[in-house]
């Protein structure tokens, strides 16, 4: 109620200050036709007479053409020819009335465009200066100035969105920018002062307190030099909130964000065929194992958009899916969906929900994958990442299921550890299987690290900066791919849709970052100094750990695809009989180790390690005492050789 009060109330002074300068403009009109010189008395008496129709006339026509509609506050260009238009309509409206009335006697032809030009300043000049006066000069005793990176298009939406808030907390002071073009230019009076590497100099010049980077297309390293850059300038930086969102009004000044992680990190975006993958889910019922976890769960978000005929979330985490289903519901109303608590090894459930929902397309992401701690529980990662991929794999054949997609890692290449030789005896199966099972395309799709997912190091990361530190990185040498969790969840459904069957997808990673710089940047976006607030120790590295992580096989032949950061990598071809035999034997080994009532002795890892040495060659064990013994099996097979 208050707010249509005030707008009433400033629609009414609006219009009472366009009805006095009616007067005036009319008036004004006569004395400009005689040189500001006195007005002959027949000419003003006909001024003073016509007055009131001419009042009369444009103040209806004003009111019918909407100058009321706008708000002083922001008045801009499509203000000012709307009060053109409405000018022009009464003036001409008053020229046909007092030509009816009086032929025109006595009132000079000149008069008219005169009284149109003065109407034209006196009623567009007031709010234009209202509006300079506001942007300029209203500004809070603590506004903070800010420096805008960035002069083009989202540089100006956000200066223009600066000088308009109400809040003022920010006072724009002017633009860097690379663009020698634009240099010296104004946008909305705002000066483009220098280019980018000057604003270290800016910065001081200006006691600029923030910087805003308006670089909505930037890549990971243009964002990495604007931080380097604000860093020695010893300034705060931001960036502007998501460009629709502050188009739309949903976001504003106050919505200036710290930058994150994936900002530094991040790389070009992903040019999908979304009609592909659109195609793909479309009217079929889709399963996605692991579907609370951090994979799993952006896949469904991912697929939700794409409306597929029925969604079933599959996970043996009982909060996970709690969440998850509370955020499907929330933002996809329509989906067909369900959740469903089950454990990929539980081979007769498995059964039951492949028998009942009847699936399409399977996405398999439920897995162990926490390195350290899968060294030495070597039952627990067969029987989850091999056993429960065969059981999938297996189901998806018996029921007809025309594709299913397996989720791996770099890991797998050359592994060192477990769980990288669990997910390669997962590859190797999918892989050969494709051959056996006509009518079911197995895919597999490999990737390194994701950025905030559940284990990295990045959550880590922020709860040492978080208690004060320190960091703990494992080596300075230590380097990873990164991918953001949208990008990988876009490239798996990519390559689901894609794919024929049999291939490894592998989605290019861009260029491995180091640890300790990851480490570094999380600490300064904290607003924290290493070394000073915050320090980084290296603790060595942990069982089964590598410096450096790889993509692909030194065997493996990749080729590049018709699709944006998708590889395909040959897969070798294995002595399947013999494989098959050593995978039964394996999983024999998983089962006799079950602990029956107080008979531990049955519980025999070191076994199941040989036979996963046997299954990955390339494969050697190391720091534990079960890789010991492993090891011996590696050197009795090197010694036959």
């Amino acid at each position: 109620m208050r707010r249509l009060v005030v707008r009433l109330r400033s629609r009414s002074v609006a219009f009472v200050h366009d009805l006095l300068m009616l007067p005036v403009a009319w008036l004004g009109a006569f004395y400009l036709r005689f040189n500001l010189e006195p007005v002959p008395l027949v000419y003003l008496e006909q001024a003073y007479q016509l007055l009131p129709m001419v009042v009369l006339i444009n103040g209806t026509v004003f009111w019918m053409q909407g100058l009321y509609r706008g708000v002083w506050r922001f008045a801009s260009l499509p203000d000012l020819v709307r009060i053109v238009k409405a000018v022009a309509v009464g003036v001409a409206v008053t020229a046909i009335a007092i030509f009816l009335v009086t032929r025109m006697e006595a009132l000079p032809r000149s008069v008219l465009p005169l009284q149109a030009l003065l109407l034209v300043v006196l009623l567009g000049g007031p709010r234009l200066l209202y509006r300079w006066l506001k942007d300029r000069n209203l500004y809070r005793a603590d506004a903070r100035n800010v420096l805008i990176v960035g002069a083009g298009d989202a540089g100006e939406r956000l200066v223009r969105e600066l000088l308009r808030d109400r809040q003022h907390q920010f006072r724009p002071i002017g633009f860097v920018d690379d663009d020698p073009a634009k240099r010296g230019m104004e946008i909305h009076g705002i000066r483009v002062l220098a280019k980018c590497s000057k604003l270290p100099r800016v910065v001081r010049q200006r006691s600029v307190a923030l910087v805003v980077l308006a670089m909505p297309s930037a890549t990971g390293e243009q964002m990495r030099r604007m931080a380097g850059l604000c860093e020695a300038g010893g300034v705060a930086v931001r960036t502007m909130p998501d460009l629709r969102a502050l188009m739309s009004g949903r976001a504003g000044p106050a919505d200036l964000r710290r930058l994150s992680i994936d900002d530094l990190l991040g790389r070009a975006p992903v040019s999908l065929d979304w009609e592909t993958i659109r195609a793909g889910a479309a009217d079929r019922c889709i399963m996605v194992t692991g579907g609370a976890g951090s994979i799993g769960a952006e896949l469904c978000r991912q697929l939700a958009r794409l409306a597929p005929r029925r969604l079933l979330v599959v996970d043996r985490h009982e909060f996970g899916l709690y969440e998850i289903e509370r955020e499907l519901k929330s933002n996809f109303a329509r989906l067909d969906f369900t959740v469903r608590l089950g454990d990929v090894c539980d081979r007769a459930g498995m059964s039951e929900l492949f028998a009942s929902e009847k699936p399409d397309v399977v996405f398999h992401a439920a897995a162990y994958k926490h390195v350290p701690m899968l060294e030495n529980q070597v039952r627990e990662a067969v029987r989850n990442n091999v056993l429960g991929t065969r059981n999938i794999a297996e189901l998806a054949a018996a029921h007809k299921t025309p594709a299913m997609v397996l989720i791996s890692s770099d890991k797998a290449v050359n592994p060192t550890n477990v769980m990288g030789a669990t997910k390669r005896i997962a590859e190797i199966y999918c892989q050969n299987v494709n051959d056996k099972v006509p009518g079911t395309r197995y895919i597999t799709v490999r990737f390194g690290n994701v950025l905030g997912s559940a284990g990295s190091v990045v959550p880590l990361f922020k709860q040492q900066i978080e208690a004060g530190g320190p960091v703990t990185v494992t080596d300075p040498a230590m380097q990873r791919y990164f991918m953001t969790i949208p990008e990988a969840s876009q490239l798996i459904l990519e390559a689901g849709a894609v794919g024929q069957g049999g291939e490894i997808y592998v989605l290019d990673m861009g260029e491995p970052v180091h640890i300790s710089y990851l480490a570094e940047q999380m600490i300064s976006l904290a607003g924290k100094t290493v070394g000073k607030d915050i320090m980084i120790e290296y603790a060595g590295l942990r069982p089964g750990e590598k410096l450096f992580e790889e993509l692909f096989h030194e065997h493996e032949n990749v080729r590049a695809t018709v699709r944006d950061k998708l590889l395909l990598a040959e897969f070798r071809t294995v002595d399947w009989e013999r494989f098959e035999a050593r995978l039964d034997a394996l999983l024999g080994a998983c089962a006799r180790s079950c602990v029956s009532g107080f008979d531990e002795a049955s519980f025999d890892e070191a076994e199941i390690l040989r036979l996963v040495v046997e299954l990955v060659p390339e494969y050697v064990p190391q720091g534990h005492s079960v890789g010991r013994e492993a090891n011996n099996v590696v050197e009795l097979k090197s010694a036959r050789r």
